[in-house]
C-alpha cells in the first residue's frame, strides 16, 4: 500500500460531504468533504505502488476544472486513470446536486 498526498489552491467553499464509488477489484471510492482551510487536500491510499507521477497528472487535470476547498480521500484498488477521473467528476456532480 502506498499513501500519497497533494495540495491544490481553491477558490470556493465546499458545503457538504459526498461519497461515491466502492473499493473493490479495479475500482475506488472518493470521499469529499469541506476542507479545514482554504486549500484542497487529496489523500490517496492505493494498492498499486510507484505511480505517484500518474496520480499527480490525473489530479492536476481534475483541479483545472474544480476549485473547491475540499478534503478528498481516495481509496484505490487498482483503478485506471479514467476511472479515477470519472469518480472525481461523480463526486463533484453529487456535491452540486
Amino acid at each position: 500500500m502506498e499513501r500519497l498526498s497533494f495540495t491544490y489552491p481553491a477558490r470556493e467553499a465546499v458545503a457538504r460531504r459526498v461519497h461515491v464509488g466502492v473499493v473493490g477489484s479495479g475500482d475506488l471510492e472518493v470521499l469529499l468533504e469541506p476542507s479545514a482551510d482554504e486549500d484542497a487536500h487529496v489523500a490517496v491510499t492505493t494498492s498499486v505502488e510507484g505511480f505517484a507521477t500518474v496520480w499527480k497528472h490525473v489530479l492536476d487535470r481534475f483541479f483545472t476544472r474544480f476549485e473547491g476547498a475540499a478534503a478528498i480521500e481516495i481509496n484505490d484498488f487498482g483503478a485506471t486513470p479514467g476511472v479515477v477521473l470519472l469518480r472525481l467528476e461523480q463526486a463533484v456532480e453529487a456535491l452540486r446536486a
